[in-house]
């Protein structure tokens, strides 16, 4: 078999694009939720973002990811993907989220997988799913966020 004859890698590639508007967003403030929490974006196209985040250091008084942690990749990757979705000159805002708990997590990293649900000229909404180390399902959030012209200057 020659290499012109070797299957695709079936790894989502990030658009280059995407993870500069990315990488954009992250640095308007250094030190956001995001930053402190140690979320880090791995995948952004326009099917899906996954980022990790670790359990250490966003837990609960009884050692266990914080519920409210979970809800804060799943907004971190709704508004991201929104903000993205919307592109230059618009500004985001999240108008919805809700989460469901399904189970615990103890240590290592939790990832976080945003699918859009729809995407529309003025709403944007996506399915987070938050999963443990093991592929185990932690958390299920549904986010809807509000597309608005960006201030003028902003």
């Amino acid at each position: 078999m020659t290499d012109s004859d070797s299957a695709p890698d079936p790894t989502p590639q990030p658009s280059p694009d995407l993870l500069a508007g990315v990488a954009a967003l992250r640095a308007m403030n250094p030190d956001s939720l995001m930053h402190r929490m140690g979320i880090e974006v791995l995948e952004a196209s326009t099917e899906r973002l996954v980022a990790t985040m670790p359990v250490e250091g966003n837990t609960q008084p009884y050692g266990l990811l914080h519920g409210g942690a979970s809800v804060v990749l799943a907004e971190t990757l709704g508004s991201i993907g929104a903000a993205l979705h919307a592109g230059p000159g618009k500004a985001v805002v999240g108008l919805d989220i809700n989460a469901t708990h399904h189970r615990a997590a103890r240590s290592g990293l939790v990832t976080g997988t945003a699918t859009p649900l729809s995407v529309g000229r003025t709403l944007v909404s996506y399915e987070v799913v938050v999963t443990d180390d093991e592929g185990r399902r932690i958390c299920t959030s549904r986010i809807t966020c509000l597309v608005r012209d960006a201030a003028p200057g902003a």
